[in-house]
Protein backbone atom coordinates (compact mmCIF):
# COMPACT_ATOMS: atom_id res chain seq x y z
CA UNK A 1 0.00 0.00 0.00
CA UNK A 2 1.04 3.61 -0.44
CA UNK A 3 0.64 6.11 2.43
CA UNK A 4 0.54 9.81 1.61
CA UNK A 5 0.22 12.47 4.35
CA UNK A 6 0.13 16.06 3.13
CA UNK A 7 -0.34 19.53 4.58
CA UNK A 8 -1.26 22.60 2.51
CA UNK A 9 2.45 23.42 2.12
CA UNK A 10 4.23 20.06 1.91
CA UNK A 11 4.11 16.30 1.52
CA UNK A 12 5.07 15.02 4.96
CA UNK A 13 4.98 11.27 4.25
CA UNK A 14 5.02 9.46 0.90
CA UNK A 15 5.85 5.83 1.58
CA UNK A 16 5.35 2.71 -0.54
CA UNK A 17 5.04 -0.87 0.72
CA UNK A 18 3.09 0.05 3.87
CA UNK A 19 1.55 -3.08 5.37
CA UNK A 20 -0.84 -1.51 7.90
CA UNK A 21 -2.14 1.94 8.94
CA UNK A 22 -3.84 2.84 12.22
CA UNK A 23 -5.74 6.11 12.67
CA UNK A 24 -8.53 7.60 14.78
CA UNK A 25 -11.81 9.33 13.96
CA UNK A 26 -14.83 10.33 16.07
CA UNK A 27 -15.88 6.69 16.46
CA UNK A 28 -12.48 5.54 17.73
CA UNK A 29 -9.33 3.86 16.49
CA UNK A 30 -9.37 1.77 13.31
CA UNK A 31 -6.92 -0.14 11.13
CA UNK A 32 -6.41 -0.35 7.40
CA UNK A 33 -4.77 -3.27 5.61
CA UNK A 34 -3.99 -3.82 1.93
CA UNK A 35 -7.11 -4.18 -0.28
CA UNK A 36 -9.28 -2.27 2.20
CA UNK A 37 -12.63 -1.08 0.85
CA UNK A 38 -12.81 2.51 -0.36
CA UNK A 39 -13.24 4.69 2.69
CA UNK A 40 -13.45 8.34 3.70
CA UNK A 41 -13.44 9.76 7.24
CA UNK A 42 -12.59 12.89 9.23
CA UNK A 43 -9.71 12.35 11.66
CA UNK A 44 -9.55 13.75 15.17
CA UNK A 45 -6.34 15.27 16.56
CA UNK A 46 -4.38 12.07 17.06
CA UNK A 47 -1.37 9.99 16.09
CA UNK A 48 -1.46 8.00 12.86
CA UNK A 49 0.80 4.95 12.94
CA UNK A 50 1.91 2.56 10.22
CA UNK A 51 4.28 -0.28 9.49
CA UNK A 52 6.47 -0.38 6.42
CA UNK A 53 7.84 -3.48 4.74
CA UNK A 54 10.50 -3.66 7.48
CA UNK A 55 7.69 -3.85 10.08
CA UNK A 56 9.15 -0.90 12.02
CA UNK A 57 6.42 1.32 13.50
CA UNK A 58 6.33 4.93 12.36
CA UNK A 59 4.19 7.77 13.69
CA UNK A 60 2.73 11.07 12.58
CA UNK A 61 0.76 13.42 14.80
CA UNK A 62 -2.07 15.12 12.89
CA UNK A 63 -4.22 18.03 13.94
CA UNK A 64 -7.43 16.76 12.40
CA UNK A 65 -7.64 15.85 8.74
CA UNK A 66 -9.38 13.77 6.11
CA UNK A 67 -8.34 10.18 5.46
CA UNK A 68 -9.29 8.38 2.28
CA UNK A 69 -8.62 4.88 1.02
CA UNK A 70 -8.67 4.53 -2.77
CA UNK A 71 -8.59 1.33 -4.82
CA UNK A 72 -7.53 -0.54 -1.67
CA UNK A 73 -3.91 0.38 -2.37
CA UNK A 74 -3.58 4.06 -1.45
CA UNK A 75 -4.22 5.75 1.88
CA UNK A 76 -4.16 9.56 1.73
CA UNK A 77 -4.40 11.98 4.62
CA UNK A 78 -4.89 15.70 4.11
CA UNK A 79 -4.30 17.71 7.28
CA UNK A 80 -3.41 21.24 8.32
CA UNK A 81 -0.57 20.14 10.57
CA UNK A 82 1.51 16.98 10.71
CA UNK A 83 4.62 16.09 12.70
CA UNK A 84 6.49 12.86 11.92
CA UNK A 85 8.50 10.90 14.46
CA UNK A 86 9.93 7.41 14.95
CA UNK A 87 9.81 7.52 18.77
CA UNK A 88 6.34 8.04 20.23
CA UNK A 89 7.60 9.60 23.49
CA UNK A 90 9.80 12.11 21.67
CA UNK A 91 6.97 12.87 19.23
CA UNK A 92 4.66 13.64 22.16
CA UNK A 93 7.15 16.17 23.54
CA UNK A 94 7.54 17.86 20.15
CA UNK A 95 3.78 18.00 19.58
CA UNK A 96 3.03 19.43 23.00
CA UNK A 97 5.71 22.10 22.59
CA UNK A 98 4.53 23.09 19.12
CA UNK A 99 0.83 23.04 19.99
CA UNK A 100 1.46 25.13 23.13
CA UNK A 101 3.42 27.63 21.03
CA UNK A 102 0.63 27.75 18.45
CA UNK A 103 -1.98 28.22 21.17
CA UNK A 104 0.00 31.11 22.69
CA UNK A 105 0.38 32.73 19.26
CA UNK A 106 -3.38 32.38 18.66
CA UNK A 107 -4.11 34.01 22.03
CA UNK A 108 -1.76 36.92 21.26
CA UNK A 109 -3.38 37.38 17.84
CA UNK A 110 -6.88 37.37 19.38
CA UNK A 111 -5.81 39.91 22.01
CA UNK A 112 -4.33 42.20 19.35
CA UNK A 113 -7.44 41.83 17.20
CA UNK A 114 -9.70 42.79 20.12
CA UNK A 115 -7.45 45.77 20.91
CA UNK A 116 -7.74 47.00 17.32
CA UNK A 117 -11.51 46.48 17.33
CA UNK A 118 -11.90 48.49 20.54
CA UNK A 119 -9.72 51.27 19.13
CA UNK A 120 -11.90 51.40 16.00
CA UNK A 121 -15.10 51.49 18.08
CA UNK A 122 -13.73 54.36 20.20
CA UNK A 123 -12.94 56.37 17.06
CA UNK A 124 -16.38 55.73 15.58
CA UNK A 125 -18.07 56.76 18.85
CA UNK A 126 -15.89 59.88 18.98
CA UNK A 127 -16.97 60.95 15.48
CA UNK A 128 -20.63 60.07 16.05
CA UNK A 129 -20.87 61.92 19.37
CA UNK A 130 -22.98 65.10 18.96
CA UNK A 131 -20.89 68.25 19.06
CA UNK A 132 -21.89 70.77 21.72
CA UNK A 133 -23.28 74.00 20.26
CA UNK A 134 -22.36 76.89 22.52
CA UNK A 135 -23.09 80.59 22.03
CA UNK A 136 -19.86 81.08 20.19
CA UNK A 137 -19.95 77.69 18.37
CA UNK A 138 -17.07 76.41 20.45
CA UNK A 139 -17.10 72.92 21.70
Amino acid sequence: MRLLIATPTSVVVDEQNVTAVRAEDETGSFGILDRHAEFLTALTPSVVSWHGADQQPRFCAVRRGVLSVMRGTEVSIATREAIVGDDLTHLEEIVLTQFRGALEAERAARTESLRLQMQAIRRIVHYLRPKPHGIFGAG
